[in-house]
């Protein structure tokens, strides 16, 4: 029963990363469509609504599987001065918790950034976002595989 529950937890989880990522950059696609004129880092453009619900349909979904892996994997301690001498799945559940949060922070931020800039308010000029929503949708794959690395390895130790 244990097995088929992990199973259906590691499929929850990529499910999740993987339906981020396809709007992430069905997002980046939606708001290379709109009028927009670029002048080298600079651009004005029309915010696009698709790409900004997209984008944040991406972002929730990205911080959602996450917060579903950290619960229900737990957290291995890395502080611990017995981290050294602990079995090679502890480690490599410790090492997959830390690179979940890194993933998470850099996709998650360019997500968020992404998004802001096809709120309705933000419609003029500035610095480029180009492929921002892009490069977070394709974080939101490589994800879902280190959060399923992490829930495994951490299952795995006890």
């Amino acid at each position: 029963m244990a097995k088929i529950v992990g199973a259906l937890v590691c499929l929850l989880i990529v499910a999740m990363d993987v339906v981020a990522g396809i709007f992430g950059i069905e997002a980046e696609m939606a708001q290379s469509k709109v009028k927009h004129l670029r002048l080298w880092i600079f651009e004005c453009k029309e915010p696009s609504h698709e790409a900004f619900k997209l984008g944040l349909a991406a972002a929730v979904l990205l911080a959602l599987a996450h917060v579903i892996t950290n619960l229900l994997a737990g957290c291995a301690c890395i502080c611990s001065k017995e981290y050294n001498k602990s079995s090679g799945n502890k480690q490599l559940a410790a090492i997959c918790l830390v690179l979940t949060w890194v993933i998470l922070a850099v996709g998650f931020s360019l997500l968020i950034i992404g998004t802001l800039a096809n709120s309705k308010s933000r419609g003029s000029c500035g610095i480029t976002h180009h492929k921002f929503l892009s490069i977070g949708g394709i974080l939101c794959f490589v994800h879902g595989v280190v959060c399923v690395s992490h829930y495994i390895s951490a299952n795995a130790t006890g």
